[in-house]
């Protein structure tokens, strides 16, 4: 996104901006879950963005947003690709035999392979602490995949989590390229309509899965498509706006925990102890590396949206 200078803003605005954003990607895995219920993993994502671009169309109406230019064509497609269409269909099929909390604390774990990206793609020096961060990262990621069904029962689902994760880190690493030829705004719709094409491969078979959906499914697939694929975003930019980056990403180690809660809530599932010591292992590694002062070339903020 555009690197502006944070300006002042209401901080009651601020907090509820905040905590809209939390609720909203903390109700993700939840709803996955719930549209995976009715849906195939592929559908799911179309119909799930389908909506999100509608949405993102009216907006563009009524905000205006900047034409792309012909030579970043490949390149927005390249972020459709990583951040909706990959990410996307992954973590559906990743979340198949992966509960909601397990996923949540997983895709939190991008910012680690933002960091070997840095290292292996773009050469980039990586200080012993972030090795150190790395490392401890990727051990709570085994405890929460483990600990998710036990570790008799470690299969593809949970790679599958682990790949969505690393395709948000490639998203973030071409965002990059962007940041200073097009505002917040115009960059969001951009990624949400070219994934939203590269999704239409699973057209076929998409519109009788929406006539057979029960209406509790159909709801929560709106839920997706509106609020964590469109106006969390929107509302992130306001974040962004007003709060430094480094204060405003320390919020979303709050989702986790709030996906935990949602899917107790709605799902009836209880995280066990050994994706709870996980998660906390994970979320440790993650601010550890954010609150390294050193600059890095490349910083992920979170998946699972």
């Amino acid at each position: 996104m555009k690197l502006l200078t944070p300006s002042p803003g209401s901080p009651v605005k601020i907090f509820l901006a905040m905590a809209f954003v939390v609720g909203c990607w903390g109700y993700s895995p939840t709803g996955i879950h719930i549209g995976l219920q009715a849906y195939e993993p592929g559908h799911l994502a179309l119909l799930r963005f389908l909506l999100a671009s509608a949405f993102m169309a009216v907006v563009a109406v009524f905000r205006g947003i900047n034409l792309p230019k012909i030579r970043d064509l490949p390149l927005l497609f390249a972020l459709g690709f990583f951040a909706v269409s990959l990410h996307h269909v992954a973590l559906n099929f990743g979340q198949q035999s992966v509960s909601a909390g397990a996923s949540s604390v997983l895709a939190q774990s991008a910012p680690l392979f933002s960091t070997l990206l840095a290292r292996f793609v773009f050469k980039d020096r990586v200080s012993a602490w972030r090795w150190g961060c790395i490392f401890l990262g990727l051990i709570g990621v085994v405890i929460v995949v483990a600990g998710d069904h036990g570790l008799g029962s470690i299969d593809a689902h949970g790679v599958l989590i682990l790949l969505a994760a690393v395709s948000w880190s490639f998203y973030f690493a071409l965002q990059k390229h962007y940041s200073r030829r097009y505002d917040g705004l115009t960059l969001v719709c951009y990624t949400v309509w070219f994934g939203t094409l590269l999704l239409l491969v699973y057209l076929p078979g998409l519109v009788n899965q929406v006539i057979t959906a029960p209406v509790e499914v159909q709801l929560a697939v709106i839920g997706l498509g509106i609020f964590p694929s469109a106006l969390a975003y929107l509302a992130w930019a306001y974040v962004l706006a007003h709060v430094d980056l480094s204060r405003a990403t320390m919020t979303l180690y709050l989702i986790p925990p709030t996906a935990m809660a949602i899917a107790s809530f709605a799902l009836g599932e209880r995280p066990t102890l050994m994706i709870v010591a996980g998660a906390l292992v994970v979320l440790v590694s993650v601010l550890a590396l954010n609150l390294e002062r050193r600059p890095v070339a490349i910083r992920g903020l979170v998946s699972d949206r």
